[in-house]
């Protein structure tokens, strides 16, 4: 059972979100919370596997939340309109985010893929928020032994990362067999000291790995 904490100031948002994923038989909602102090409270009681976090809350919001929950599994909640805090979230420690009108199976499945390790940016959503903020962020230099210490294949992977590929995908152009293109992504997390492939779509644009959109 995946033991999931909501935090969002629309009730209703939250009642939505319950009773799709209750719904399953494989998730319960553990605790809801309306700020985001609230959401660190619950958090440390409860020990949910997940949490869905809402940006725009009273109070304390889900950007400092997530911030202060670094341990946590957090999949970011928001709206196209509300992109310039993405960056952000993602940086604090977010696995990944949805938009409040995911399809339900699609809610689920994320859901699933965070508490197994895994992140939440899909290929297509990765395009159109870089698209969006990328510019925004600042250059960097990177870390010793960063980009550098990368194999080609690996530095390879990181752009296809970037571009919003899948683990399948990257496989496909490859031509390699999917387990072969999941070890590469996990050797080139560890050697830049990334805790998954969101933030390494991140490190991919401020290392330039890959052109940042004009």
């Amino acid at each position: 059972m995946i033991r999931v904490l909501i935090a969002d100031d629309q009730p209703l948002m939250r009642t939505g979100f319950k009773t799709v994923l209750e719904a399953t038989g494989m998730i319960e909602v553990v605790a809801e919370a309306d700020n985001g102090a609230e959401a660190i409270a619950m958090a440390e009681q409860h020990r949910p596997d997940v949490i869905l976090m809402d940006i725009r809350m009273p109070g304390m919001d889900g950007l400092e939340a997530t911030r202060r929950l670094p341990r946590e599994k957090i999949l970011v909640l928001t709206t196209f309109g509300l992109d310039e805090y993405i960056v952000e979230a993602l940086r604090a420690g977010a696995s990944g985010f949805l938009t409040k009108d995911v399809p339900r199976q699609e809610l689920v499945a994320a859901v699933k893929a965070v508490a197994g390790g895994d992140a939440v940016l899909s290929p297509q959503v990765t395009r159109q928020l870089l698209d969006r903020v990328a510019h925004r962020l600042p250059a960097s230099t990177p870390a010793d032994g960063g980009v550098a210490a990368l194999t080609d294949r690996e530095r390879e992977v990181l752009q296809l990362i970037a571009g919003g590929l899948s683990n399948a995908e990257i496989a496909a152009a490859l031509v390699v067999a999917e387990p072969t293109a999941k070890r590469h992504v996990s050797n080139l997390l560890g050697k830049l000291g990334l805790r998954d492939r969101v933030q390494a779509v991140i490190y991919a644009y401020e290392n330039g790995v890959v052109g940042r959109p004009k």
